[in-house]
């Protein structure tokens, strides 16, 4: 027996003593894979931060001279021609909804997946065939609009006006959706910075500048119209040339036979085409009963008024031009704890940039809509309820990505679904006895359904929420700067009726929101947040050559 207990002394002994490194090992490989965790999310959110922080430069761009640019639409035709082409968008939006064919969207998937897996072949099949796809579908639907279309302006309608502006809007559709797919073909390479300077520095002012000597000339409607034709073609042509000078040299060749491309794209295309489908029909059906049910004239005032209220999910719409193709790589790695944290870091963010924007929109909204002219001013309850639509849309941030990129647009879809019924179920039952008020309260109840309800099947398939505890610190900023903005409209409530003085509420409530912000305190995510963007703001200037 005493040996026996002498032998488990030393073996138990030596077997502690063994597991001792063990456990160290442990810790340390612990370690190891936290910062590897960390430096991984260092990198992805350094590159997202980049890319966005172009993205929304230009978006600040476009927003500062087009809100001017569309002042000048506003008072120079007024109501009535701005809702005759508010009108001829509907048609060839509709339309548009089949001219890609779900292919643009498509691109972003499986170009940065061919691309990582050097599947040079298969990139080279998807970028030609679906070229040709999308060329020939846009042929048909051109004709399609020209030959259905003065039909839908005299009788459905009821704007004969509408007719002699088709043959544009067809160009408009197809160049539109040329230069849509090869924008998405450069989201897939991730060159989102040089696909911004291409739209927005130089497609919006060439639109703008076009606009402006055509109308002067005489032109009215036409020239407007004709203008973004102009614009359409200067952004396919420059688009296509980078698509060119970034595809590698080994897919740029046709000599070999072209097929169609793989299943799996065609399955994606087609359920991307029905999401498409019901987003038109949700988002586009109130304008679509307004002209049915009123006039031009209360359309224009409702697009007017609702261009305004897409500005406040800018700073979404700039994450989600380069977070998309990152969902699909971080998903198809395993890596969903970093895809998680880097969700709830660019939610709280957006956040941050969308929440003074709203708040100076809502409590400005009678003279924001009279800068466009007396008429324009009607439309000033739209911007309220629209506002708190996109709001909750900022607040979910890219929840409908996350299940578009994950595999699983097959749940966007049943939300879409019931989202349409409800929208043209709101549309019908309000319209008639709200006009554009019953639209924008259709439209924004969609919007916050729809929203709340992709936040329930990401939670369900995911496990994500957009917040945490740290989250709760943008209510005291929130707070501050709406009681900021409430005192500046009281005390300069008879200087307020331009826009300078509403501008200099907008510089107010983000300096209020960001000394608020930086008095409690940013964590370590939000830091790098800030530095990647701040750097990108620095040196902008070199990463606008497009041709680099």
């Amino acid at each position: 027996m005493l040996a026996w207990w002498v032998k488990e002394k030393i073996c138990g002994g030596l077997s502690q003593s063994a597991q001792q490194p063990d456990l160290m090992s442990l810790n340390l490989s612990q370690e190891n894979l936290q910062a590897a965790e960390t430096q991984q999310f260092q990198t992805q959110m350094g590159h997202i931060s980049r890319h966005s922080a172009v993205y929304f430069a230009g978006m600040i761009f476009r927003i500062g001279a087009g809100y001017l640019f569309k002042v000048y639409l506003a008072r120079t035709l007024g109501p009535e021609p701005l809702g005759i082409y508010a009108l001829g968008m509907t048609i060839i939006g509709f339309l548009g909804v089949f001219n890609g064919l779900g292919l643009p969207q498509a691109a972003v998937r499986f170009v940065a997946r061919y691309t990582a897996a050097g599947k040079i072949e298969q990139l080279r099949q998807f970028l030609i065939s679906a070229t040709g796809l999308i060329l020939v579908a846009n042929v048909a639907l051109g004709l399609t609009v020209l030959w259905t279309g003065p039909w839908l302006a005299a009788h459905f309608y009821h704007t004969p006006a509408l007719s002699p502006y088709l043959k544009f809007f067809a160009l408009i559709m197809m160049l539109g959706a040329l230069s849509t797919f090869f924008g998405k073909v450069l989201q897939g390479y991730k060159e989102v910075a040089r696909l911004t300077v291409i739209t927005d520095f130089i497609g919006t002012p060439v639109t703008m500048l076009a606009s402006v000597i055509l109308i002067t000339w005489g032109a009215g409607l036409r020239g407007y119209i004709l203008a973004q034709v102009i614009s359409g073609g200067c952004v396919l042509a420059l688009s296509l040339r980078l698509v060119w000078k970034l595809t590698p040299a080994a897919a740029r060749h046709l000599q070999s036979k072209i097929s169609r491309p793989e299943a799996q794209v065609l399955s994606f295309s087609a359920t991307i085409l029905g999401i498409g489908l019901l987003n038109f029909l949700a988002g586009q059906s109130d304008k679509v009963l307004i002209g049915f049910y009123m006039n031009a004239r209360d359309l224009g005032i409702y697009t007017v008024a609702a261009a305004v209220v897409a500005y406040i999910p800018i700073a979404l719409q700039s994450v989600n031009q380069i977070f998309a193709s990152t969902i699909a790589d971080l998903h198809t790695r395993g890596e969903r704890q970093l895809l998680g944290r880097l969700y709830q870091a660019l939610t709280r963010w957006v956040m941050a940039f969308s929440l003074p924007l709203a708040i100076v929109i809502m409590v400005f909204a009678r003279p924001l809509m009279r800068i466009f002219g007396a008429a324009f001013e009607a439309g000033w309850l739209v911007l309220i309820i629209g506002a708190v639509g996109q709001l909750v849309n900022c607040g979910v941030g890219s929840v409908g990505y996350l299940l578009l990129m994950s595999g699983n647009e097959r749940r966007l879809i049943k939300v879409q679904v019931v989202a349409v019924v409800v929208t043209v179920g709101l549309s019908f039952a309000l319209i008639p006895q709200w006009g554009i008020v019953g639209a924008a309260v259709a439209s924004a109840a969609t919007n916050i359904l729809t929203n709340i309800w992709n936040l329930a099947q990401l939670r369900r398939v995911l496990g994500f929420l957009p917040y945490n505890r740290r989250s709760l610190q943008l209510l005291l900023p929130t707070a501050a700067c709406a009681i900021v903005v409430l005192f500046s409209k009281a005390m300069f409530h008879n200087a307020i009726r331009n826009w300078p003085g509403i501008a200099v509420s907008l510089l107010l409530a983000y300096a209020v929101f960001l000394a608020v912000s930086l008095g409690s305190g940013f964590d370590a995510d939000d830091r790098l947040i800030g530095r990647a963007v701040w750097a990108k703001i620095k040196g902008f200037l070199p990463m606008i050559d497009i041709g680099a």
